[in-house]
This record gives C-alpha cells, structure tokens and sequence, in this order.
C-alpha cells in the first residue's frame, strides 16, 4: 500500500511540475501570409520557417540593430531604408563598415516571398540565409556569425525576445537567419495606384498620359518585369556597357561560365520611383537615364536578353508618359508602414 501511494504521490508531483513547466513556454501568435487576389503562389517555404508575431518582432529589432556588425556600427537598415523600398539612395554603392565602399548598388527589399534567388548575381538562394551574406561581407558589416551570437546572448532584451519567438532564450544562427527572414518575408507591397487600378477601385482612374504610358510598358518592357512583382526573377544581360572601374562579371563570378558573364538579377520596378539610383553598379541617378540607355545604349553582346534584342523606339514624349506610369507603381502604403519601421521601443512586460 505504501508503494502504491508514494506511486500516486510521485506522478501527481510530476504532472504537476510538467504543468508548471508547460505553462511558463510562451505560445506564439500565427502570422498569416496574404497572398493579394490574382498574384501567383510564393515560393518561399512557409512550412520550414512559419512565421509568427514573436517572429517577426525580433527579426525587426535585428533587421534594424548595428549590433550585428563588427564595430556595432552597420545595420541592416543602414543600406535599406523603409522609405526607398528599402535601398539606399544618397550614393550609387553601398558603404559599410569602416567607411568602405562596396562594389554594387544595394537592392530593394519587398514581396520576397516569390523570389528564387537573392542579391545582384543570385548567389544566395534561400531568404532563410540571405542575411549572412552581408553580415560577413568584409566591405559591408565584416562580423561573423559566431561573434553576433556572443552578442545576442549577452543581452538581456535579446534573451527575452528569442524566448518569445521560440521558447527558449538561446540566440542561435538558425534561430536568427529566420527570424530576419520572417520579418523581410512579410515586407510586401501590392497597393500602388496601378493595383487600385487594376482592381478598378473607386478614384483609381489613369490619365492619357499614364494609359499611354501603361501602353508602352507592355509593349517593350514586361518582357522582364511582368505584373504583379514587376520583375521576371531572372538573371539576364541587359546590355550595359562594363563598368571600367568594378568590371564586374556579375552572374560569371558565381558559375563561372563564360555565357554568364555580365547577368545580373532583374530587379522590381515597383516603388521605382524613391528607389533610385539604378541598376547594380547605381549608375543612373534619374529613370529618363534608365530609359535613354534601352533606347539607344544597348551593347550587343552574344548573351544579350532575348527581350531586348529587338530595338526599342519610342519618341521623347513617349519616354515622359513612360515614366509618368511607372510612378503610379509606388505604394505609400508600404513605404510609410509603421508595422515595417524602426522599433523605437521595446515593451519587455507584454506578450
């Protein structure tokens, strides 16, 4: 009998220790993907990195924390900034750590989800682990994952954090690639002018201008950067003439094939208008720059994308309503999203 109730006496103590335990494991709060009407399905594996409130939030602080470079003085955000989708637009390369220079112009940062591949030669093809390569890029945030996992676990907000997203107050790599990635996986834009359009919302009417406009981009440009992203998600030549300075190879550098050479990623054009200066290297300050150089500065090389192989004409006034539709493609929406800022504060007391 003695056996028999100290027994009964140790399992009601372990369940009641289990359920003590259980209960002090935050519950995480689902974060649903919405994918707008009409666009077509992500690629981004959901299942392999669910997203989450908790997720995103730490992601956030990391995404905009210098803490994650060298000299804790480089952010993500240092190069993608909220209000230009999400690039920078005050120097044609990016500068990092120490003041140095890198060798392209950084890239927009919006509608991840669909994305097969990421940075300009599409050398990193998982969302999942994009954010290691600047962070170890010796001309951008020069750190080591290790040394930012010393940091993220000596600080007492950062413990709290990782226990909310993931239950436990451990920094990991993984648990950090991910969470960055949750948070720039949710940083999608599909409310401009032109999607109101489309959606034939009330006040959402083009003038001639944009129609013309509209008239011209899918006539000689969605080629490469069909709706609804704007981009094709290739890495193609677009005839530039190389850079002599950077000389830069793009696509060759990672395959090392010569029919490589001088690919580079088709960027989105949504938001086009704040995102500038374009193209890898940012050598055009104006998208009248951007036009001019498919009109008439297209460099014939044997690898050259098949779309622009047929010569583009269009007159001046043409160019003008041109650009005049690819301004209805920017989402203030996104651009001023609060959700998507900096944290200016931390509330450790809440859920």
């Amino acid at each position: 009998m003695k056996t028999k109730a100290l027994i009964i006496l140790f399992l009601g103590l372990f369940a009641l220790i289990s359920a003590t335990f259980v209960s002090t494991i935050p519950q995480t709060t689902p974060l649903p993907f919405t994918v707008p009407k009409g666009w077509p399905k992500p690629v981004y594996s959901f299942d392999k990195n669910p997203p989450t409130k908790e997720g995103f939030q730490l992601g956030r602080y990391l995404f905009y924390d210098p803490l994650l470079s060298r000299d804790n003085t480089i952010s993500c955000a240092s190069c993608h900034l909220q209000a230009t989708g999400f690039t920078h637009v005050d120097h044609d390369l990016s500068h990092g750590i120490d003041g140095k220079i890198g060798n392209r112009n950084s890239m927009t940062i919006m509608n991840t989800a669909w994305n097969k591949s990421f940075m300009w030669d599409g050398a990193v093809n998982h969302l999942d682990v994009q954010a290691l390569a600047p962070i170890t890029n010796p001309l951008e945030m020069d750190e080591t994952l290790q040394n930012v996992l010393v940091k993220l676990n000596g600080s007492t907000i950062y413990k709290t954090l990782f226990y909310r997203a993931f239950g436990d107050s451990t920094a990991t790599g993984e648990r950090t690639l991910k969470a960055i990635a949750q948070f720039m996986v949710q940083l999608n834009s599909s409310n401009s002018r032109y999607d109101k359009y489309v959606r034939n919302e009330p006040n959402s009417s083009f003038s001639a201008q944009e129609k013309n406009g509209l008239r011209l981009f899918e006539t000689f440009c969605v080629s490469c950067h069909p709706a609804p992203l704007f981009t094709n998600n290739k890495i193609e030549n677009n005839g530039l003439p190389v850079d002599s300075t950077l000389f830069d190879f793009g696509r060759f550098n990672v395959t090392k094939r010569v029919e490589d050479s001088f690919q580079f990623k088709v960027p989105t054009l949504r938001n086009i208008q704040f995102s500038g200066p374009y193209m890898h290297d940012g050598r055009f300050t104006k998208l009248s720059e951007v036009i001019e150089h498919y009109r008439h500065g297209i460099i014939r090389y044997n690898n050259l994308s098949l779309a622009l192989k047929t010569k583009i004409i269009i007159s001046d006034n043409d160019k003008v309503d041109l650009i005049s539709f690819l301004y209805t493609l920017s989402d203030t929406s996104f651009l001023f999203n609060p959700k998507y800022a900096y944290p200016k504060n931390i509330d450790l007391n809440s859920n």
